[in-house]
């Protein structure tokens, strides 16, 4: 009785808890305490609402609650009235509280209501002065916020062009008088219900009317993206850009512009809006366009002209209109596609009409609109081509009438007109098809993706749709739900089912599949590359036959080697088949053409192959019939001559470059069309994809030199060794067979051949990716070479080419004067821009290289000392003593001890040469360091201006002097004479001591009254430090007698006088007058004087500055990229606009204070982890966020609860380490830092352009006041710019670029009721904080009840942070329906491109960084576009460099980095120049936007077969003739997985993908329509990487098999009788199957890398430590996952996207999820080949030598066990004993708990084994594993014949007995498994029958052995024959299922199943806890798998102990 009594208080005390989420004051508290909290989101909390959905979008009531809210405080009486008329409305709306949280809602108003109440209970409240009350309110509190100041200052600001103000203020004010207009519409709506209701008390109208004056402001406030055009009461810092003016006034629609085109009707309601109407509003009105979408598209349009009229030309600030080339730019590039999509369906494209800029303007538009809200149809380019063709021909006619009308289209009821009426219809099929797809069930063949819909629209018969959609036809038809699992049969709604035909309706047929079927077959790979297939099948031929004919040509020879003839013919032949075959399903909806032409090129190829095959088995016949006539063999030489030199002709017409540009002008012939139409099918993608001549050129050399490397092997070094044992072994007789043989004795040992030239054959066909590797290898270290990449390697190098950067920074990345491009400067005045001058370009270098180095110091990678000494002084202080413009002073960490150096040569020189040669002496000290000679330099010029700046004109003149006789000296070469520079190092010591006195500061605080006396002191300290160096100068450096009397004797302390004698010297500096009244040194003067110290100080070598390694990394290869070859920049105004995109699902955002203290299993947390690996940032972090602590006591200052105090710093510092969203955005908004600052240093301001005396053309103008600083004798600082040049240059950064981040669940998570999601939109939230830019697109669903039915309303919406903190919505385009119809992540992005700006658009991953230096050269990487020397086409990918960042976790992770930056570095290099066949293969290319939004989107999105969707990209660009590029100067960090768990989930995913290309249309068409030698890039390259991988295993199955069947059968010893084993030749071919099972040449790439960018001597180090951490274990362990992945989803499909994770993996994995990981793909693979390799040592030739054993079968054994422990050798304390026996225990645990309803596969073993089955679905799939499984048969044929108890017995009954002993088996198996539960009431009985059988056999083995021929040999033997066996019928069982199931064997399969896997676990689990026993394996081990470099201090032994090491913290 107790439990339902304490039910219903869980049940209250729940709800209690919601009302209190509910309650609206606690909430908004909350909200506030989340932004006012300077830990941000430290809270975890969202600032979403706490208002209804239903709610929300039929009133403000949450705009009236936050107000009442914010005035709580001031007012309680306002705050209770506007509560109380919230909860009025909520009753109103909602008076039965029917809605979703309306009645916890409207409680909470009540609780809160009740709070605000000022009077006791039960008295009642007097609303009558409420009005009044609210008035009274308003009036203060206008008053109180200066409200009309605000709008006075507003006004001034607005009118004047002078005015200056802080962009901040500006912001605020702003956001100030918005709250304000809030407040007065939220009380003037309360007030005017409260007059409704009869509260009329007196109010005062003067005060009412200001009141509502005041609330219509609010519309000027509306919130804005980047333009605010509808917020006129925000300020436009873009009024002062002629271009956006001019673009916003482009698309205005006025009477002025538009003569001839309709008025507004009355009712369009364009009098109500703040702003100009414009062509926006009009297509709104006509079609019924959402207004959000329009105003989305209206910036979006304002932005693309005005950043076309910036790069066409800079207009003047009087010009408004733009230049008619900006719009056509623009209009053109968006029709391009739609011009062709015309062309290709003959129709008259409606762009040609469009005569006037207007009307073109109109056209982009609308065309925009209908882009904007298409949804999932953005994917079906071509589909909106054809809704736009309508709507333009509809657009025309409305634009002819006088009065604008609505469109025919248009839903009078509907405020989402053309969705509902255009893209819903579109969509709800779409998503029909994409219902059947049933997650990846369905095969592709049975269902509808994208592409068929979108290639529907490739054919004129798309216009039988009609317009507007006629719904009838057979497009619009839903297909049949299929129903593949019970689930299935409930997710089925009624409305998607169609309803019946009415009697006598006539409905058309559902359009199926067009032009294309995905069917699942693995002949694709035949299907896509078949001239790759036929000439490699048709070479090895030739050259096999060549081979037998001993290398002769005769005529016989020839005749023979002419066979390739027919097979060249057959092979197309049985390409014309699957052409025919592959296409069913799609005979219906393809056009007749198509199908005509397979089916005519089926004919012809069955009758060629008919007639050639004839005429040359005629040609053969004659031959042999000896008539020596040649009649057929002419007849055949001439039918195969004609038919080949046709081939011939139409390929090189076709396919050579040169020759298709030819046949493209004489395309209208038809010769040339029917020529093009047999030779390659015809489809609106994919035609002229050739390139110029010059590449075409290029690619065929490469291909030249791969296959002559490759042909030549193959014939050398395989097929002529082969040639003598094959006749040997053809020709040996009674080979004594130890089974019964069937084939091979009458067929000449047949399948000996077979198992001896199969391994050959294999090799052939994959040894071409090995050449291809080898090749690109070394031809990609060449052109990197050429590139001048690893030119700076190491920080030696660095420091020696240091001096050369300013000057290669101002030629790369200062826009240059020429092309129309300006080049200003703020600190160089123009006179001095003059080419070589080092001074000039230091200036430019050292802003922007000292940003670098800042941003380095708060990423924690330097520390302040090494920031100091990397930071390069401005250069615009006085040159002093030399007066000279070329002085440059160069950063500390080259000038550290350079004086010391110098000191020491000087010394050195002067004792070892009584002759004191001044020139040559300084021309040693120049040629030892060239930064010795600039330390000089500046130390001598510095020391003068410092001591001019401190010392009186007494002391000024003496060092005038002082330095004028030096300068003397010089001059007459006698310095060394005059001067004692043995005493030189005394005199820098006492200026080193002066310098350092003047740097000091008191210790003492500012309000310490004994300060003054430390300064005092200081002063006084100075003047001895003076005096003693005034002593040493003059008593010992001074050694020229004369002078020394010169001095003495001549100075005068008046102006150019001298000493009247030298009493009054020694007076002067007795009494102290020399050095007194000094000038403290402040500001610019205390900062050289800083300097100088440094310079005389700093005795330590600066050669490892800067330490961190990540730090040095970047600043060589950001110093070594300004070497390189890259485009001209263009001022930031001129540049390329463009957006960044990053898609985010639930990643990280930022780790919280519990993620960074929980530990995992192993007692380590994330932030002990982070200080233990990364020890120096962790010291740089502390060090800033304690600046007044030492450096070396710092880490007393790590303890918790100080940390705790800057708990914010410590999770964005963590997080920054990590693969988080946090990390991705701070590297992405550099861009807009790096824009930024490019425009100021331009000075890049329109209103500062006269005032500096040049226009944005390059002209010279005068007066550059701001230009203008006088190099020589300026001692300040450059002027800092002004606050509207900073305004600018900010606002030129927002043009330019926009960030945004695809969201897609944050709105689930805002409102979500778990913490973790709720922390997860606070940290978004916190970013955009942060990150004024940022943008973030989500998805948000409301649900609505329909006719008693539930329906999900889907929108895309656009938020940015207010002013206030929290997120604020800009846009809100309503949806058709559901987005993810497809892959996620394209759907995702797909959502919310349309909120994306610019002409291009860089694709982020979560798992990315960028750098400033890198974002720097973003100008020069989009000027690649326009590019005319990379391609025949420009570019419309940029792909760019990747460092991987995480290479240095583990050795894993080390070797994951090497292999992806092989890839994205050498192997991209060298896909995009000479082979032109890059993709995209990810992250971060840049996209040319316009051309892809216009052709599909940046990825593909169908389920499944678009998988890996960012290569799709690549292929789609490509087909539509665009043109990926790679560039290497600029590089974008990439973190990748770290565990081999990650890593093989991933490459699993990355091989399944590739798998579902094999099927896709876009491979087939590039691997057709490519050229030959094009498409073999492509194919060895894409899809044939991983078949060639696929078949290198393969092939040693093939080997070993072979082996097996020579040692079992026999023809093993026979071999070896006949010496054929012996033969060299065979021994080189096996040799060489050998060295590429190995994979020796795959490392090749890796070692030129290492080459390139370590150069030769850490290469090999890095190689062979590469090895030494058993790289070959790792990558042969990859080999095994990418095969099998790849495999069966060919076979079987299933391929899904596979969460790898992205954090920190260190801990420990257990056994079983390792085995539950890798069995099926590992560990059966690496037992089998096991199995195979005791078969044949067992029972091969038994006098073989061990080493050609170990030779052939090294690299199987070495596969083998790699693939079996791997896992564990790379396991984290894989072998600590604590943790192997806990391991054990779950393992055991787990395989055997039987599992239950909604267990998960790692709870359960039968769970899991369910799991694995489930790839296995149609009958294809079966027959193929059935088929693939009897090969386990062989060793059970092979053993029994050979056991002792067969003796010479080769009858079948001898194979028939040992079935009979498998059925034995698995009696004796059932019998000993026999059901626990079946057993319950007999067990005594059934155990003493098991315990009966059990004796009972090993009592007749006993027997058998004793009296038979059976031997113990032959029991293990048997075993070895069994277990194959079994486990092949175990596969054919689970193939076979549902009969089984039927058969009622299932439970038996398991039990076997279970026993096989038991038995696997076992066998690997032994020699893990064999190897557990010795402490110093797991020693060893971490050392090996953890501490990659053994420099980096990380002890990770540690960090897996378990013992808590978290107790430091």
């Amino acid at each position: 009785m107790a439990t339902p009594q304490r039910q219903p208080q869980r049940i209250s005390k729940r709800v209690l808890n919601k009302w209190e989420l509910l309650v609206y004051r606690a909430k908004m508290a909350a909200e506030r305490r989340a932004i006012d909290d300077p830990q941000g989101p430290g809270s975890g909390s969202a600032s979403n609402t706490t208002v209804p959905q239903t709610l929300l979008q039929q009133a403000n009531i949450d705009a009236i609650l936050q107000t009442a809210d914010e005035l709580a405080k001031e007012n309680p009486h306002v705050a209770r009235i506007l509560t109380e008329y919230a909860y009025s409305l909520v009753q109103n709306l909602d008076p039965n509280s029917e809605g979703r949280g309306v009645l916890q809602f409207k409680t909470g108003l009540l609780s809160i209501i009740k709070q605000r109440r000022t009077k006791k209970e039960g008295e009642a409240i007097d609303r009558s002065h409420d009005v009044r009350t609210l008035l009274e309110f308003y009036r203060n509190y206008r008053e109180k916020n200066r409200l009309d100041q605000l709008e006075d200052e507003d006004r001034i600001r607005r009118n004047s062009d002078s005015y200056e103000e802080d962009s901040t203020t500006t912001e605020q004010r702003a956001e100030r008088q918005r709250k304000i207009y809030l407040t007065a519409r939220i009380l003037n709506q309360v007030i005017d219900a409260l007059t409704k209701d009869g509260l009329t008390d007196e109010l005062d109208p003067e005060l009412k009317r200001i009141m509502e004056e005041d609330a219509k402001k609010v519309k000027g406030f509306k919130a804005y993206n980047i333009l605010p055009l509808d917020a006129p009461g925000v300020a436009n810092v873009f009024e002062k850009f002629p271009e956006v003016v001019g673009a916003t006034r482009a698309v205005w629609y006025s009477s002025e512009s538009t003569e001839n085109i309709p008025a507004f009707p009355d009712d369009a309601g364009i009098d109500d809006l703040d702003r100009h109407a414009d062509i926006f509003d009009v297509l709104q009105y006509a079609f019924g366009f959402q207004a959000d979408n329009a105003a989305n598209q209206r910036e979006h349009l304002i932005l693309l002209l005005s950043n076309s009229q910036s790069r066409l030309r800079i207009m003047l600030d009087t010009e408004v209109k733009l230049d008619e080339g900006a719009v056509s730019l623009v209009h053109d590039k968006m029709m391009k596609n739609y011009e062709r999509w015309c062309k290709f369906v003959r129709r008259d494209s409606m762009a040609k009409r469009a005569y006037s800029m207007q009307l073109r303007l109109f056209l982009t538009a609308l065309y925009l609109l209908i882009w904007g809200e298409a949804a999932n149809l953005r994917f079906l380019p071509e589909c909106l081509c054809y809704i736009f063709h309508h709507m333009a021909d509809e657009l025309y006619d409305l634009l002819d009438k006088s009065v604008l009308e609505r469109s025919r289209t248009f839903l009078p009821d509907s405020t989402s007109s053309f969705l509902d009426k255009i893209i819903k219809p579109v969509h709800e099929i779409l998503a029909a098809e994409a219902k059947i797809c049933a997650g990846g069930k369905a095969p592709h063949s049975a269902w509808r993706n994208y592409d068929d819909f979108n290639e529907f629209f490739w054919s004129s018969s798309c216009f039988e749709l009609s317009w507007p959609w006629r719904l009838e036809a057979g497009f619009f038809r839903k297909p049949k739900r299929v129903i593949y699992t019970e689930a299935d049969r409930y997710d089925l709604p009624a409305q998607e089912q169609e309803s019946p035909p009415m009697l006598g309706e006539k409905r058309e047929k559902k359009v199926g599949k067009t032009h294309f079927v995905e069917h699942r077959t693995g002949f694709h790979i035949y299907h896509s590359f078949h001239r790759l297939w036929i000439f490699l099948v048709c070479m090895l031929q030739g050259l096999a036959i060549f081979a037998f004919c001993d290398r002769r040509l005769t005529v016989h020879n020839v005749k023979l080697i002419m066979s390739v003839g027919p097979t060249f013919v057959f092979m197309k032949l049985i390409q014309s088949v699957m052409d025919v075959t592959l296409m069913i399903g799609a005979y219906r909806s393809t056009r007749a053409r198509n199908i005509s032409r397979m089916w005519i090129r089926f004919l012809w190829f069955s009758i060629l192959s008919v007639i050639i095959v004839l005429l040359y088995v005629k040609t053969i016949e004659e031959e042999n019939s000896g008539s020596g006539a040649d009649t057929w063999f002419r007849a055949f030489y001439f039918v195969l001559g004609l038919y080949g030199g046709l081939q011939f002709f139409i390929a090189i017409l076709l396919r050579v470059p040169w020759f298709r540009m030819q046949a493209e002008k004489v395309s209208n012939f038809y010769v040339v069309q029917l020529l093009k139409w047999v030779h390659q099918e015809r489809y609106y993608v994919g035609r002229n994809m050739y390139e110029r001549t010059r590449d075409y050129f290029k690619y065929v050399l490469f291909w030249f030199v791969v296959g002559t490397c490759k042909f030549a092997f193959s014939y050398f070094l395989q097929i002529q060794p082969m040639v003598g044992p094959t006749r040997t072994i053809i020709g040996i007789q009674n080979v004594n067979y130890r089974w019964k043989d069937l084939i091979s004795k009458s067929n000449h040992n047949a399948l000996t051949l077979v198992a001896l030239w199969a391994p050959v054959i294999m090799i052939y066909f994959l040894d071409t990716q090995v050449w291809y590797t080898v090749v690109s290898a070394l031809v990609g270290g060449f052109d990197g070479a050429r590139m001048h990449l690893g030119e700076i390697r190491s920080l030696d190098m660095l420091r020696s080419r240091f001096s050369h950067l300013p000057g290669a920074f101002v030629k790369n990345l200062v826009p240059s004067r020429s092309s129309g491009h300006s080049q200003t400067d703020l600190n160089v005045p123009f006179n001095a821009v003059k080419h070589g001058n080092p001074r000039v370009d230091a200036i430019r270098f050292a802003p922007l290289w000292n940003e670098v180095i800042i941003s380095l110091r708060e990423e924690d990678l330097i520390n302040n000392r090494e920031k100091e000494w990397l930071l390069m002084p401005n250069n615009t202080v006085s040159s002093g003593a030399l007066g000279d413009q070329t002085l440059v002073q160069w950063p500390l960490f080259l000038l550290a001890n350079k004086i010391y150096v110098g000191i020491d040569i000087v010394s050195k020189e002067i004792r070892q040469s009584n002759e004191r040669y001044q020139v040559e002496l300084w021309e040693r000290v120049k040629r030892d360091d060239r930064y010795l000679e600039y330390a000089v330099q500046e130390a001598y010029a510095t020391l003068q201006t410092v001591l001019m700046d401190l010392l009186n004109e007494h002391g000024r003149a003496w060092v005038l002097d002082i330095y004028h006789d030096i300068q003397q000296a010089l001059e007459v070469s006698q310095v060394l004479h005059k001067f004692d520079f043995e005493e030189l190092a005394n005199v820098v010591n006492k200026i080193g001591k002066l310098t350092g006195i003047l740097v000091s500061e008191p210790k003492r605080a500012l309000d310490d009254p004994e300060r003054k006396g430390e300064e005092q002191k200081i002063q006084e300290n100075a003047v001895r430090a003076l005096v003693d160096l005034y002593e040493v100068v003059m008593r010992d450096f001074l050694v020229d007698a004369e002078l020394r009397n010169h001095l003495f004797s001549e100075i005068n302390f008046t102006t150019g006088g001298k000493y009247e004698d030298d009493k009054i010297l020694q007076a002067s500096k007795l009494d102290g007058r020399l050095f007194s009244d000094l000038t403290w040194p402040t500001g610019p003067a205390i900062e050289q004087a800083r300097r100088l110290n440094y310079i005389l100080s700093i005795k330590d070598s600066a050669l490892n500055v800067p330490v961190n390694l990540e730090a040095r990394r970047r600043l060589q290869f950001f110093s070594n990229s300004l070497f390189m070859s890259m485009p001209q920049p263009p001022p930031v105004r001129k540049m390329f606009s463009f957006s960044v995109f990053t898609p985010y699902y639930s990643e990280d955002v930022i780790y919280s204070k519990a993620q960074l203290e929980d530990p995992n299993v192993d007692g380590i947390t994330i932030l002990y982890y982070l200080r233990t690996i990364v020890p120096d940032e962790w010291k740089n972090f502390l060090e800033r966020i304690f600046p007044t602590i030492e450096y070396n006591q710092l880490i007393h200052y790590a303890d918790q609860h100080t940390l705790d105090q800057h708990v914010q710093e410590l999770r964005l510092w963590a997080s920054y380490r990590g693969q988080t969203l946090a990390r991705t955005v701070r590297g992405m908004m550099y861009y807009k830092k790096a824009l930024i600052l490019q425009a100021q240093q331009e000075g890049a301001s329109m209103a500062e352009d006269e005032e500096e005396g040049l226009d944005l053309e390059g002209h010279d103008l005068e007066g550059n006041e701001l230009a203008i600083v006088n190099v020589r004798g300026s001692p300040r600082t450059p002027r800092t710019p002004r606050g509207s040049l900073v305004r600018s240059a900010r606002a030129q950064a927002e043009l330019k670029f926009c960030y945004v981040v695809t969201a897609q669940i944050y709105g689930k998570q805002k409102n979500s009721s778990l913490q973790a999601d709720k922390d997860r939109a606070a940290d978004i939230l916190y970013l955009m904080q942060m990150n004024d830019s940022l943008r973030i697109a989500y998805v948000h669903e409301t649900k609505h009840m329909i006719d008693g039915r539930p329906f999900t309303e889907y929108y895309s919406k656009l938020v940015k942070a207010d002013p206030s903190g929290k997120d604020q919505e800009i846009f809100s385009i309503k949806l058709p329906g559901e987005v993810i119809l497809g892959e996620g992540k394209p759907e995702n992005q797909n959502h919310a491109i349309v909120f994306t700006r610019g002409e291009a658009l860089q694709s982020i991953d979560m798992n990315q960084e960028h750098y400033l230096e890198e974002t720097m050269k973003m100008r020069n990487l989009l000027e690649e576009f326009d590019s005319k020397s990379l391609g025949l086409r420009p570019p419309t990918i940029l792909g760019v460099r990747e460092h991987v960042f995480t290479g240095s976790v583990s050795s894993l992770a080390w070797f994951m980095s090497l292999q992806e930056r092989s890839f994205v570095t050498l192997g991209q290099r060298v896909l995009a120049n000479p082979l032109k066949v890059r993709m995209h293969y990810g992250h971060p290319d840049v996209f040319d936007r316009i051309f892809h939004i216009t052709r599909g989107g940046i990825s593909k999105a169908s389920k499944q077969i678009n998988l890996s969707e960012d290569i799709f990209a690549g292929f789609n660009s490509t087909l539509r003739q665009g043109n990926v590029t790679h560039h290497e100067y600029v590089q974008c960090g990439k973190g990748r997985d770290v565990g081999l768990n990650q890593i093989a989930a991933f490459e699993g995913q990355v091989a399944s993908g590739n798998g579902e290309q094999t099927l896709s249309r876009d491979v087939y068409r590039l691997g057709q329509l490519f050229d030959f030698f094009r498409m073999c890039s492509f194919f060895f390259t894409s899809v044939g990487y991983y078949f060639t991988t696929m078949l290198t295993v393969l092939t040693i199955y093939v080997f070993l098999y072979g082996k097996a069947y020579l040692a079992l059968s026999g023809v093993d010893e026979a071999l070896k009788a006949s010496n054929v084993l012996d033969n060299t030749a065979l021994q080189a071919a096996l040799d060489t199957q050998f060295l590429l099972q190995i994979g020796v040449f795959t490392t090749i790439p890796i070692l030129v890398n290492f080459i390139l960018e370590q150069g030769v001597t850490r290469a090999i180090i890095s190689f062979f430590t590469m090895q030494l951490q058993l790289s070959s274990v790792f990558f042969t362990f990859s080999l095994g996952t990418r095969t099998h992945y790849f495999g069966r989803t060919i076979l079987h499909g299933g391929a899904k996207y596979k969460s790898t994770g992205r954090g920190f993996v260190v801990e420990h994995i257990p056994f079983a999820e390792n085995y539950r990981t890798y069995a099926r793909s590992h560990f059966v693979q690496g037992m089998e080949i096991i199995m195979l390799l005791i078969v044949y040592l067992v029972y091969g030739a038994h006098d073989r030598t061990a080493a050609s054993y170990i030779l052939l079968t090294f690299s199987s054994w070495f596969l083998a066990l790699s693939w079996l422990y791997a896992p564990y050798i790379f396991n984290p304390s894989g072998f600590e004993w604590q943790k192997t026996v806990m391991d054990f225990e779950d393992w055991t645990n787990w395989l055997f708990h039987k599992g239950g309803i909604g267990d998960e596969g790692k709870k359960s073993w039968e769970v899991w084994w369910e799991e694995e089955q489930a790839h296995i679905q149609t009958f294809r799939g079966r027959l193929w594993e059935i088929l693939l499984s009897t090969r386990f048969f062989i060793f059970q044929y092979g053993v029994v014949y050979a056991l002792n108890a067969a003796g010479n017995n080769k009858s079948f009954w001898v194979y028939g007995y040992s079935w009979v002993v498998i059925v034995g088996v698995f009696i004796l198996f059932k019998i000993f498994t026999f059901s626990q539960k079946a057993s319950a009431n007999f067990q005594l009985i059934v155990r003493l029958f098991q315990g009966v059988v059990f004796l009972a056999v090993v009592a007749g083995v006993s027997v058998a052995v004793v009296l038979t021929d059976l031997t113990i040999g032959d029991v293990f033997a048997s075993a070895l024959a069994i277990i194959p066996t079994g486990w092949g019928l175990l596969s054919i069982a689970i193939a076979m299922r549902p009969i089984v199931k039927r058969c009622r064997l299932w439970k038996s399969v398991q039990g076997i199943a279970r026993l096989y896997d038991a038995a696997m676990g076992m066998i690997l689990f032994i020699p893990i806890a064999l190897l557990s026993w010795f402490p110093f394996v797991t020693t060893f081990q971490t050392r090996l798998v953890f501490n990659q470099a053994f420099s980096r201090g990380l002890e990770i032994a540690v960090l897996l102990a378990g013992n808590n090491p978290n107790a430091a913290i």
